[in-house]
């Protein structure tokens, strides 16, 4: 299982069933006064199966600016380390994860203080070592450090505040999970991971060699009402006496 193989799978067993889009678009949900059902209005506002007051809402936040320039550029530069391009799917900055962990500051303020703090850390970090900011060194050199913050060894009893780097893992850990939020809520994640919604599975009936066993059969009636797959889009039908009719 390759790097993306594996965050995928992480993201799915914990992140991915609160967090990915449901596509549940025609939806009407009673949220009060007011509710907003057209796909088109809901769009412009920033997403699908929002109130007026949450467009509102993003719409206030979308007009603010949190992180500076070198910041949105170091941002991107981690999450395209985290998620790059590979040749089935596009990188983190090509689904707009900077965006989105500029829209998340805005929306959840208690982020901003551990994300302006890292990225302050790992430029810092750079300066250190190799005496130019992060975005400024070499791909090599930004490896070095993110191995260093990513992938910590611990030993037991050993506490996490205690360890060297401290500061700059809490950061990465933040930002892996930003990203992967970020990256597996957008269009291309979506395509990503396969997901396709909710939809109607496919049922052919009891496997013949279980009816078999059990000495059974379907009608041919039967599997021309019920089982046969090209109509199982069409609504039966019922005669006044409660026969099915078709």
């Amino acid at each position: 299982m390759d790097r993306r193989e594996t965050l995928k799978t992480l993201l799915v067993g914990t992140v991915a069933g609160g967090a990915v889009l449901t596509g549940a678009a025609a939806c009407k949900q009673d949220v009060g006064a007011e509710v907003v059902d057209s796909v088109e209005e809901a769009i412009e506002g920033g997403g699908y199966g929002r109130t007026p007051k949450e467009l509102e809402h993003d719409k206030k936040l979308h007009a603010e600016t949190y992180f500076k320039e070198h910041e949105m550029a170091t941002i991107a530069v981690l999450c395209d380390i985290i998620l790059p391009a590979d040749e089935v799917s596009g990188s983190a900055t090509d689904a707009e994860v900077p965006a989105f962990v500029e829209f998340i500051v805005k929306d959840l303020p208690y982020h901003q203080l551990p994300l302006r703090g890292g990225l302050m850390w790992i430029d810092h970090e750079a300066n250190r070592r190799f005496e130019k900011d992060f975005i400024s060194s070499s791909d090599a050199q930004q490896i070095e450090i993110i191995e260093d913050i990513a992938y910590p060894s611990m030993k037991e009893g050993e506490e996490e505040e205690l360890l060297p780097f401290a500061q700059g893992i809490k950061f990465f850990s933040l930002m892996r999970d930003l990203t992967l939020t970020g990256f597996y809520t957008s269009k291309i994640g979506i395509k990503d991971l396969g997901y396709v919604g909710n939809r109607a599975n496919i049922w052919d009936g009891v496997p013949d060699e279980v009816l078999k066993k059990h000495g059974l059969a379907y009608e041919e009636e039967w599997l021309a009402k019920c089982i046969d797959q090209d109509t199982r889009m069409d609504i039966a039908t019922w005669d006044a006496e409660g026969n099915l009719l078709t």
